[in-house]
């Protein structure tokens, strides 16, 4: 992992391979390491930039100053300008999409394409962020993720056979919840509120003019197939994929499936 200091803080990031960068952004309660099936075939082709969120992987706390998504799109920003990288393609699943498409927003002409997996970029439905702000006062209080709270987080990241079919990812990302602990704990939880109380984008992407596809795991829980089509709807010429067996973390649970969707769709892009 490479380090860039920003607002007196670590960002960890891959920056691997040559050629078109492709700039890959995680899911919350993930790291860059799940872009691995990814990374490996397509950096073959393309630079690829994978920053760890702040509070995730080998990323410090937050800055004081990042206080929303459009925060940490600025820093992803400065990072672009600090690698000397004047354009790239957006590939975001969950936050990643979030604070890709914030991106766009900021420097349309730094992004020449959007890839939005397994994201919704309106406001979080009212019953969820009611649900999921519980859960993170109840995470940042006890410092801890309780293991109540983890069995019913680690269901939602997966297909609904995820158990049997993908035993050792979803044991590996129980674990991993179990692990957070003390200070950790609340600057997840800090992050979490900023995901979950995010702002609408829906009047922003609606201006959006570059190659964009969406696509989700036909059995997502917290993000649904219909969340995908309305964005669709919003961004002209947009493409929808939808990808079977597959939850929330698609592109581990498919990744030969999401490898060859993300190749074809950079090759056109780069290609335009």
């Amino acid at each position: 992992m490479k380090q860039f200091i920003i607002d007196d803080r670590q960002m960890a990031y891959l920056d691997v391979g040559q050629g078109p960068v492709l700039l890959f952004g995680h899911s919350y309660l993930w790291d860059s390491k799940m872009w691995a099936p990814q990374v490996e075939r397509l950096s073959q082709s393309y630079r690829c930039i994978v920053p760890d969120l702040w509070a995730h992987g080998e990323s410090d706390f937050a800055p004081s100053s990042t206080r929303s998504l459009q925060d940490y799109a600025k820093q992803i920003l400065a990072l672009l300008d600090h690698l000397e990288i004047d354009e790239c393609l957006m590939i975001g699943l969950s936050v990643g999409g979030m604070w890709g498409t914030e991106l766009v927003t900021l420097a349309p002409s730094r992004v020449k394409g959007l890839v939005l997996m397994d994201t919704f970029v309106g406001l979080e439905p009212e019953v969820a962020h009611k649900k999921y702000f519980d859960m993170l006062s109840t995470i940042d209080k006890q410092q801890a993720v309780p293991q109540a709270i983890a069995e019913v987080v680690v269901p939602l990241f997966f297909a609904n056979n995820a158990e049997q079919n993908s035993p050792e990812l979803v044991a590996s990302f129980r674990q991993h919840l179990l692990a957070i602990q003390g200070k950790q704990a609340s600057e997840i939880a800090r992050i979490g509120r900023m995901v979950f109380g995010r702002r609408d984008q829906f009047e922003d992407i609606e201006k959006f003019a570059l190659p964009t596809l969406i696509s989700v795991g036909q059995e997502d829980k917290p993000r649904p197939v219909l969340e995908s089509y309305l964005m669709q709807d919003c961004i002209d010429g947009a493409e929808l994929v939808q990808i079977p067996n597959a939850g929330h973390i698609s592109n581990l649970e498919q990744p030969e499936f999401v490898s060859d969707m993300l190749e074809r769709f950079a090759e056109r892009v780069y290609a335009a």
